[in-house]
């Protein structure tokens, strides 16, 4: 992860990943009083209707996870070794196990996502919320400790990374006991968007200067500007946000009308619901899979 692609490629997931649970919250914010009836059959019945309710999140998790280990291990020429061979023995690539632990903890979250949502006869939310408590834990912890041989605008990068690190930790924690706020559902989202933006931007601070020159760890106006520019980041994922919520709430009036206009036998029939907040965003992530399907069904 002590790489360009390294810090790239997971912004890159965390910031999808961001923008998806963006419009999943944002519509289950819009539906909250007229959820799709979960009784109803669902819509896709083909072949493939099994592998569509997989969990989507937790697959991707998964496949990222094992990828970014992959590249890890990749990027040591002599082999990811734990010890040297000196007397007395050293530990030897400090920062490549902790990147490690880090992706073996994505993959682990991912293979919970999907046991508890495709293999349990039951879905136990308390058991996903755990695990992704105990993911950011460690990632908190394993983020102090890389930051001990830092300095200047590494240090400064690191530690602002480091705060939306302890907020998402927070609100994954607070989660645990109110786990029906759509105010916390929403701060996770922001801090998921901060998250990832914030690591595709330290890729290029600190590997890809876009001026082709690097960053001065002694000059106080470079330190300052990475601030500045993490402030900014905060400032355009709040408009995105806001941008998702405007254009999902445009669509679900133009779709609801549009439903109303068809007076189809297999339009959704929608019904006042007060159910707790996973239950909802499982429901919107779910009705988007069966509309995407049902879209693909119909295209040339």
């Amino acid at each position: 992860m002590g790489t360009f692609i390294g810090h790239v490629y997971p912004g890159l997931f965390l910031l999808a990943y961001g923008l998806y649970r963006a419009v999943v919250v944002s519509k289950a914010v819009i539906f909250s009083n007229s959820f799709p009836d979960p009784s109803l059959p669902p819509k896709n019945k083909g072949r493939w209707a099994r592998l569509w309710k997989m969990s989507h999140g937790g697959l991707l998790k998964m496949l990222a996870g094992s990828g970014l280990m992959a590249y890890e291990i990749s990027c040591v020429e002599r082999g990811l070794t734990l010890m040297n061979r000196d007397l007395p023995p050293r530990f030897t690539y400090a920062k490549q196990w902790q990147h490690l632990t880090m992706f073996i903890l994505l993959t682990l979250n991912g293979c919970i996502d999907i046991m508890s949502k495709n293999l349990l006869p039951q879905r136990c939310v308390p058991l996903e919320k755990g695990i992704l408590v105990l993911t950011f834990y460690v990632l908190l912890l394993l983020l102090a400790s890389h930051v001990q041989d830092s300095a200047g605008v590494e240090l400064q990068v690191h530690s602002l990374l480091i705060l939306v690190v302890l907020l998402l930790m927070l609100v994954f924690t607070a989660e645990l006991w109110a786990p029906d706020m759509f105010q916390l559902a929403v701060i996770e989202t922001f801090l998921f968007q901060m998250m990832g933006s914030w690591l595709v931007q330290a890729g290029f601070i600190l590997y890809k200067p876009v001026s082709g020159y690097p960053w001065e760890d002694d000059d106080i106006s470079d330190i300052m500007f990475v601030t500045t520019f993490f402030c900014w980041h905060v400032m355009i994922n709040a408009l995105c946000l806001l941008g998702i919520y405007g254009v999902s709430s445009f669509w679900h009036r133009c779709y609801h009308h549009s439903w109303k206009l068809m007076g189809s036998r297999e339009a959704p029939c929608y019904i006042y619901s007060k159910r707790p907040l996973y239950q909802l965003l499982q429901e919107v992530e779910q009705s988007e899979k069966d509309d995407q399907a049902l879209l693909s069904k119909n295209s040339p």
